[in-house]
């Protein structure tokens, strides 16, 4: 079997497209990185849907907590704590016990203890709360000039958050957001550890990268393919994230543009 044959056979596996039965003998590396690559639909699927749901979110937590009234503050200062304040390994765990108990309640919730959606919808409030801090710090840095030349102009209420207050704050919080963006699809590699099962062994990256080193006992070649995976979708974000900056900040002068920076994250 040539390789491209291999591609043809296994390139959307994951997705349920293609051969069915796994490689048992033989392995190739072609095979390897071919199915690793198709494990990776699930990774940019958690990771892009997680990101943009949780965008929405982590904007109206951000509101909340800079609230003065408690009502919205309490709620949205508890929300990030929570979530920020555990590990996401655990929030998976507790997710899928969550979905599992009220499956039994209702068939409605069956779905919900499946990868594709339970793990999303942990990765997404996950996010959520992680990012709705950064737009929290973003928007006590809004300069008062801002805000006040909105007021001189008569703007009050929505339009005055929608043309001021929003626009500033994703300009001041982008470059933090770009790394969390960034943190948030490798986090994706732990839904292969949670408890969610692969449907069909329809697994995301790791899980193929991880049958390929059990079944030649040498994780010296799946494990870095896997790797060199991450860090081409890590180019692709920040050339995307570079790009929306770059667009938030036309107004700047080229030397005044805050540039994109990496922060290594030791926690999750």
């Amino acid at each position: 079997m040539s390789c491209w044959d291999t591609i043809q056979d296994y390139g959307l596996r994951a997705i349920g497209i293609g051969e069915r039965l796994l490689p048992r003998e033989d392995f190739t590396l072609c095979q390897q990185v071919t199915l690793i690559g198709s494990g990776m639909i699930w990774n940019v699927y958690f990771g892009v849907f997680a990101l943009i749901t949780g965008f929405f979110l982590a904007t109206a937590l951000a509101v909340g907590k800079a609230s003065p009234r408690k009502i919205f503050r309490k709620p949205a200062e508890w929300f990030i704590f929570i979530f920020r304040g555990s590990p996401l390994f655990i929030q998976f765990f507790f997710g899928y016990f969550l979905f599992l108990n009220l499956k039994s309640v209702s068939p409605f919730f069956d779905p919900f203890t499946a990868a594709w959606l339970g793990a999303l919808i942990v990765l997404f409030f996950n996010t959520a709360a992680y990012s709705g801090e950064i737009f929290y710090g973003a928007l006590l840095s809004i300069p008062k000039g801002d805000t006040e030349a909105a007021d001189a102009y008569g703007m009050t209420g929505w339009a005055r958050f929608r043309r001021v207050i929003w626009p500033t704050m994703l300009r001041l919080a982008w470059p933090a957001y770009t790394n969390e963006a960034i943190f948030l699809f490798h986090a994706t590699a732990l839904v292969f550890f949670s408890g969610f099962p692969a449907w069909q062994q329809r697994g995301d990256a790791l899980y193929y990268a991880n049958y390929f080193a059990d079944k030649t006992f040498n994780p010296f070649v799946p494990y870095p393919i896997l790797a060199g995976y991450f860090i081409l979708l890590t180019l692709i974000i920040v050339a995307i994230f570079g790009y929306v900056n770059g667009r938030l900040n036309r107004h700047l002068p080229r030397e005044a543009k805050p540039k994109l920076r990496l922060r290594p994250n030791l926690i999750r």
